[in-house]
């Protein structure tokens, strides 16, 4: 028997055995880690889930049970679902400004390219007071990215 239980062991007022199921992913230093998965799924079942997997498995497994099972209790009713349709706002919140941004600069493609043309039919256009260098100016040291 280990000379300090884990917190399932606690929280279950049990001896803790020495090969407990639980011990490895629920430590005593975090008693709460335990008692969010046991109030929504039970012991029982979360000590079924974790010795049904591969060993290599089962940190990941009671991770996901306890993040889980804190989101359940925040939120009772979606879940953790309320958090990925969050992600998923986001994303398409993403891809429509990434789409209207795209559509800003294809405007702006557009005029150059019809100014171009515009210019290029112009006598004097190659003129040196015409000289795109002159009308442009820069802001940003770009030094650091030609060393």
């Amino acid at each position: 028997m280990n000379s300090s239980r884990c917190a399932a062991c606690k929280h279950l007022r049990r001896r803790c055995p020495s090969d407990c199921i639980f011990s490895p992913y629920f430590p005593s230093n975090n008693p709460q880690r335990f008692a969010f998965v046991h109030k929504i799924y039970g012991a029982s079942n979360v000590g079924k889930i974790i010795q049904d997997l591969p060993v290599n498995l089962r940190s990941k497994a009671a991770d996901t049970l306890c993040y889980e099972a804190s989101c359940r209790i925040e939120d009772p009713v979606y879940g953790v679902v309320r958090e990925l349709t969050d992600l998923d706002e986001q994303i398409q919140n993403a891809h429509c400004q990434l789409a209207r941004i795209r559509a800003q600069i294809a405007v702006i493609q557009a005029r150059i390219n019809s100014d171009e043309v515009d210019n290029v039919n112009n006598p004097n256009f190659f003129s040196p007071q015409n000289d795109v260098s002159n009308s442009i100016s820069f802001n940003y040291d770009l030094s650091a990215w030609f060393d």
